[in-house]
C-alpha cells in the first residue's frame, strides 16, 4: 500500500526518540510497551523494525500475525503507524536491523536469541503539524 510521509513527518522520525509498541494478546486485549525503532521506504511499503528477543510478550504477540501500532511522542507532535506485523529470525534480516537500530540510537547488546518485529504500515495518522 502506498503510505506518504511527508517531509516533516521524515524529519520528525530522523529525531532520536522511543515509541509504543502495541500488540495484541490473545484475548485481544492490546500490550503496549516502550521500545526503539526504525523504519525504512520498501517500494510503496514503509517498514518500520522492532529489535527484541526472542522470549518476549511483544514477540508471542506478534508471531500470531494480525496487526500492530507503533506511535512516536514528542510534545504536540505525534505519529502512529498502523499495520500487519510478523516476527523475523533470519541472521542477514536481524543484523541488519541491529545495524539500523545502532545508527539511530545506540549499538545495541549482543544477544544470540535476537529477532526483529517487523511492521509493514497500512495507515498513518499524525499531529497536523506533521502532514
Amino acid at each position: 500500500m502506498i503510505v506518504h510521509l511527508s517531509d516533516a513527518l521524515q524529519s520528525f522520525l530522523g529525531e532520536r526518540h522511543l515509541a509504543t509498541l502495541v500488540t495484541l494478546r490473545a484475548d485481544g486485549s492490546p500490550h503496549a510497551v516502550p521500545v526503539g525503532f526504525t523504519w525504512r521506504t520498501d517500494g510503496d511499503d514503509v517498514v518500520l523494525r522492532v529489535i527484541t528477543v526472542d522470549d518476549s510478550v511483544k514477540v508471542r504477540n506478534a508471531r500470531r500475525g494480525g496487526r500492530a501500532s507503533v506511535m512516536q511522542l514528542d510534545g504536540a507532535r505525534w505519529v502512529t503507524f498502523e499495520g500487519t506485523v510478523r516476527v523475523l529470525d533470519d541472521h542477514a534480516t536481524v543484523a541488519g536491523a541491529e545495524a539500523a537500530y545502532a545508527a539511530r540510537y545506540r549499538p545495541p547488546k549482543d544477544r544470540s536469541d535476537r529477532v526483529v518485529i517487523e511492521l509493514v504500515v497500512d495507515h498513518v495518522m499524525s499531529s497536523s503539524s506533521l502532514r
